[in-house]
């Protein structure tokens, strides 16, 4: 019986001597070693976890994503408002959105000023002088999914539109266009606005 007590504090002695440089702790009412983290540590150890945790999606809407896009490719995943998963498809890239139920929400894709009909780029000509179309994106809405969608920080309706930037000198804006060729301001997201 002695044995084991020299046997057990010497291995006590052993742990806490080999540790001590690394700043290891012995715990030994518990049994265990722990390990001390500075504070610059322990930040960088949440941050890494709230990263992971904003990049790594819902298993379940992983699922229906693969069901919605079973061809996709180079899939990368972030949270916001919504889980959004860009990837690309047959040579195109999008972004696919779901809701907190998994759903799709619907999907964005670059698109062109030349999409638009002629007579709205006549309207947009017309009301907006001065301005420069630059980035058009088409959020094709999915239709059995009654959750709205949020871009450029503002909601809207769920339907198709064109979301066109359009820039004067320092002012950026963005216009809503519906497939019924409706033309609206939808927001200014011009650097001068950003706080």
């Amino acid at each position: 019986m002695k044995n084991v007590i020299i046997v057990g504090s010497l291995l006590v002695f052993t742990a806490t001597g080999a540790f001590a440089q690394d700043e290891y702790v012995y715990n030994q009412p518990a049994g265990f070693i722990l390990h001390k983290t500075s504070k610059a540590q322990r930040e960088e150890n949440r941050l890494i976890k709230r990263e992971k945790m904003l990049t790594t999606p819902n298993y379940m809407t992983v699922q229906q994503f693969m069901v919605d896009f079973p061809k996709a490719e180079n899939i990368s995943w972030k949270r916001g408002t919504f889980e959004e998963a860009s990837f690309t498809l047959n040579g195109k890239e999008m972004n696919a959105f779901y809701d907190e139920k998994n759903a799709l929400i619907g999907t964005t894709s670059a698109a062109s000023y030349n999409d638009l009909p002629v007579g709205v780029q006549k309207d947009i000509e017309k009301h907006f002088k001065g301005y420069t179309p630059q980035q058009v994106i088409l959020f094709d809405d999915n239709e059995f999914n009654d959750t709205d969608m949020e871009l450029y920080g503002n909601a809207f309706e769920d339907e198709d539109n064109y979301f066109v930037e359009m820039t004067n000198n320092n002012k950026t804006i963005v216009l809503q266009v519906n497939m019924e060729g409706l033309v609206t301001f939808f927001q200014d997201i011009s650097y001068s606005n950003v706080k």
